[in-house]
């Protein structure tokens, strides 16, 4: 039997002495003797006690009582009507109020709250509690504080399984929350047991999800809609795309037909610009891009099949990765494929073959990320293979900036919303790379270990000092970055506006002279057909003649060679004979002496 005390004290009095008084014997338990234990009572002699010349020591704990947060939600209905007005009828409401503004009792009482009103109007209008003194100074960064960046929370997959966090998604009012799509993306390796749910965690209370989002299927992607922060977008492993109201539960208020949706998974889908704020699209590895109103999910009201050859055969179709959609460019979007390409279409094309407008080629992979640039939308930046590229719209032979090789696999990235020249990346051996090219080209500004197992999702926040980061087991890694990676520095803009134009040209200049180059291996190549042609005629003539032709050369080069060396034989004999006097004389010289 163990007898434990449980001292309760305030938080205030920790530390204090504790001063102890004496009292006196209390019996807290008496343990009587069992007769029926009696018989099996083994008397030991001779005992043997061990003694340590040492304290005996107590052990005590103390924690103090742990506070239990929990979020709930309130929404305000329409009420205070008597039981006998529906609220949802115009005449009896009206009615109602017409009866209660001719009542004497209504008028004294609203005369005596404007009172109280209008002195709480003025003591508002006294002092702007809101007011910001120094909006117009500019914010001081301390240049030397090295990059830096910490971790905040931690948001771990509930379940047993864990499932790779394959996108994430911010809260598009404040960002205090963070929507998380799990799904495992290893074909036919899923768990018979594994769970289909995605969860929306509040960034102060990574302990419990706010809200459990139940899909038919795993959720690939997932996006918050940035007109209506309680509606979400989701793009199933099966293929299906659907959205959630969070004012309406857990389950999708509507859900595409399977007939009439991807058939492979969903890897991007992207809300669209426009007035109902309804309009979105999707892309899939199955090689189509479907536009979708989510009024109306029973089918997409646009389809586009990758097909370079511009036939809308789904068979030779690119399948998608990445998609890409600029609010600034309504008609313009992108699409990065498996096979490494990044498509360009304009959606306003007259015909399905001229939506497809270029390519850009330089991966050797899928572009697991695509995103143009927020302050210079025609330079975008994809993430693929073993390295980023940064690109610019008028060369397509080539990017204009790159990072090395590394040695792990590169999974996403995406650019700083608020530092023109600053993109991060994520790689396979848990590694987050902070990359600012106005500072270093060759390496990352900082490189940061976030995880042992791989990385495979990243979204920064609007304001760019948070970001976060999603794992193969299922855990998003929330980050804070130091002030001088989140705040723009002087000149940066203009800077980075002449580096890429810079490398614009540099490009340029490099395309025209391949190009050149080109040309004069094409002129070449006809050059030696003609030759190959002139031999092919040559070569009309007999056995006889072609062997007495070669004899002829032989001997002629045989009596050339011969002619030479006899040339430089006579000139060695009269070399010497000129040398000869000079060696007769120094000779009589010396028999004189």
């Amino acid at each position: 039997m163990e007898i434990v005390y449980v001292y309760a004290r305030r938080r205030c009095d920790f530390g204090r002495p504790c001063n102890f008084s004496d009292r006196p014997a209390e019996l807290h338990v008496d343990v009587l003797p069992d007769p029926a234990l009696a018989a099996d009572f083994v008397r030991r002699d001779p005992c043997d006690v061990a003694v340590q010349c040492a304290q005996e020591m107590s052990e005590h704990e103390v924690n103090t009582e742990r506070f239990e947060s929990e979020a709930r939600g309130i929404n305000h209905v329409e009420g205070g009507w008597p039981k006998d007005i529906n609220p949802q009828e115009m005449e009896q409401t009206i009615r109602f109020r017409k009866k209660v503004e001719k009542d004497e009792n209504y008028l004294n009482t609203v005369m005596q709250l404007g009172t109280l009103m209008e002195h709480c109007i003025k003591q508002n209008n006294a002092i702007d509690i809101y007011q910001e003194y120094f909006e117009d100074e500019e914010e001081m960064v301390d240049s030397r504080e090295r990059p830096s960046a910490k971790t905040i929370n931690v948001f771990r997959d509930p379940n047993e399984v864990k499932r790779t966090a394959t996108s994430l998604s911010w809260h598009p009012d404040g960002s205090r929350k963070l929507a998380i799509a799990y799904s495992c993306l290893e074909f036919q390796r899923a768990a018979k047991n594994m769970s289909f749910d995605s969860y929306i965690w509040d960034i102060e209370n990574p302990s419990c999800p706010e809200m459990t989002l139940k899909p038919a299927s795993p959720l690939v992607c997932l996006e918050y809609n940035p007109k209506d922060s309680h509606i979400l977008l989701g793009g199933s492993y099966n293929g299906q795309i659907g959205y959630w109201d969070t004012r309406k539960g857990s389950q999708p208020v509507e859900t595409s037909a399977i007939e009439h949706g991807h058939r492979d998974p969903v890897y991007k889908a992207i809300w669209l610009q426009s007035k109902t704020g309804t309009d979105t699209f999707s892309a899939s590895t199955d090689g189509q891009v479907l536009w979708w109103d989510i009024r109306k999910m029973s089918e997409p009201t646009e389809r586009l099949v990758l097909d370079l050859g511009r036939k809308g055969n789904l068979d030779n179709a690119l399948g998608a990765i990445s998609l890409e959609f600029e609010s600034t460019m309504p008609t313009k979007f992108m699409v990065g494929t498996e096979q490494g390409l990044v498509v360009s279409c304009n959606r306003k094309a007259k015909t399905p073959a001229e939506k497809i407008v270029c390519t850009y080629s330089g991966h050797h992979g899928p572009i697991y990320a695509l995103q143009r640039n927020p302050f210079f939308p025609k330079n975008f930046l994809t993430v693929a293979d073993w390295t980023a590229r940064i690109w610019s719209e008028d060369i397509k032979e080539s990017s204009i900036m790159w990072t090395k090789y590394h040695m792990s696999y590169l999974m996403d990235g995406c650019w700083s919303p608020v530092r023109p020249s600053v993109f991060f990346t994520v790689k396979m051996d848990g590694t987050l790379d902070v990359w600012d090219y106005l500072f270093k080209h060759n390496d990352p500004t900082l490189s940061l270990k976030v995880c042992d197992e791989g990385l495979f999702s990243l979204r920064v926040q609007d304001s760019g000092a948070l970001l976060a980061c999603g794992s193969q087991l299922g855990t998003a890694t929330l980050l804070e970055v130091s002030p001088d990676l989140s705040t723009m520095q002087r000149n940066e803009k203009a800077l980075a506006t002449a580096m890429f134009e810079r490398e614009t040209k540099r490009e340029k200049i490099l395309e025209a002279r391949q190009r050149e180059m080109r040309v004069k291996e094409r002129s070449r190549s006809e050059q030696s057909k003609e030759d190959e042609g002139r031999d092919t005629d040559a070569g009309d003539e007999s056995a006889e003649q072609l062997l007495a032709r070669a004899e002829r050369d032989f001997f002629e080069i045989v009596g050339a060679e011969l002619k030479k060396r006899e040339l430089e034989a006579g000139q060695e004999q009269i070399g010497a004979e000129e040398c000869l006097p000079l060696q007769v004389k120094d000779v009589c010289d010396e028999e004189d002496r």
